[in-house]
Formats: C-alpha cells, structure tokens, sequence
C-alpha cells in the first residue's frame, strides 16, 4: 500500500492534470469576474450614457416657455415660473459676451429645442444661439437672455440696472428692448435699487 502510494506519487499524470484544473479556475475565476462586473452595473441602475439620454429627453418634453410678468414699467420678459430675465448691454446681436464666472452669476436661458412663447411674447422674436459649451442659449429680438442668481424666485428683480461685468443688465420688455427704470415687480414688496432711466435698448 505504501509502495504503490508512493509509485503514484512519483507518474506525472497528476501534475498534468493539477495545470489543467489551473487554467480552468483560472477561466472561471475570469468568467466569474465579467458576470460580477455587468452584475454590478445592473444591480447600480442604467449607464451614465443612458441616464443623459432620458434626462435629455425630459428637459426636451418640458420645453423652455418665456412668458411675460408685471410690474410699475409694464410688462417683462419672465420664465414660465415667473423668473426675471435681462439682457446684458456688453452683448452684440446673437452674440453672448458672458462666460465663465460671469455666467455663473448670470446663468445663461437655455433650452433643448424652439423655446415656446406665452403671455405678450413675440413668438417670432424667440430665436437661440449655441455657447461655447455646445448649450443653447435664448434670444429675444437678438438679445441673448440671462437668469441673475441672486433672484431666488419669482417676483424678484434683484439684477434690474447692476453694472456688472464690463455693462448694465436690464429687464426685457415684449418690444425687445430694455426697460431702464427702476421698477417694482408685482409680488417683490420693493424696487430695483441701481436702476436708472438712461441707457438703450438695441445694438
């Protein structure tokens, strides 16, 4: 019994077959990490790509609405929530002179597609244009159109006549130009307080 225990030890047979069963755990031990890898993933929901692309799809369903509010000077060009929109006089015609920490303080309107007009907006005034980061940003009659951060919500006109960034930054009336005087919003309890009666409308 010993003898032949020995003998077995010493016919390569079973080396031979130690390095098969080696490159077999070694493949399945492979295989098993892919599975575990596309486990992962579907276990964590859609890929990122996937998740752009619905996220994409809602914005484009919602649309952008630029609608008008009220206030002491008329009416103005708002959001459908009834965020104020400006217009920056550095601008030129379909032309936005705002980036960086600029548009950060002043995020840029944009939409997924045709912006939709409402309330006293020319339909035929809406146009958009394409930013240096590939978004498209709003136009009214050529002005590029501007959100300021420090409204925090409707009836808000924080932004109305700042000198901010190398110009002015005005409200938009439905005729496309600036409104230049101080005004009070409907719902804001307060006027703009840097406002100021010069200043033009157009390029």
């Amino acid at each position: 019994m010993t003898m032949s225990s020995s003998l077995l030890t010493r016919v390569p047979l079973p080396v031979k077959f130690g390095a098969a069963a080696a490159v077999a755990l070694l493949a399945a031990a492979c295989g098993s990490s892919a599975s575990s890898s596309s486990g992962s993933a579907s276990r964590y929901g859609a890929p990122a790509s996937s998740a752009a692309a619905a996220g994409n799809s809602a914005s484009s369903s919602a649309g952008t609405v630029i609608t008008t509010g009220t206030s002491s000077a008329g009416a103005f060009l708002t959001n459908s929530s009834g965020r104020a929109i400006y217009l920056f006089l550095a601008d030129s015609k379909d032309k936005s002179a705002c980036s960086g920490a600029c548009a950060a303080a002043w995020p840029p309107v944009t939409a997924t597609g045709q912006p939709t007009a409402s309330g006293s907006v020319n339909a035929g005034d809406l146009g958009t244009i394409t930013r240096s980061d590939g978004t498209k940003q709003v136009t009214y009659d050529g002005h590029p159109l501007y959100y300021f951060a420090g409204d925090t919500g409707p009836g808000m006109d924080h932004g109305q006549g700042v000198d901010g960034f190398g110009a002015k930054w005005w409200l938009v009336a439905p005729s496309g130009s600036s409104i230049t005087s101080a005004v009070t919003v409907s719902g804001s309890g307060g006027s703009s307080p840097s406002a100021s009666s010069n200043g033009g409308g157009g390029y």
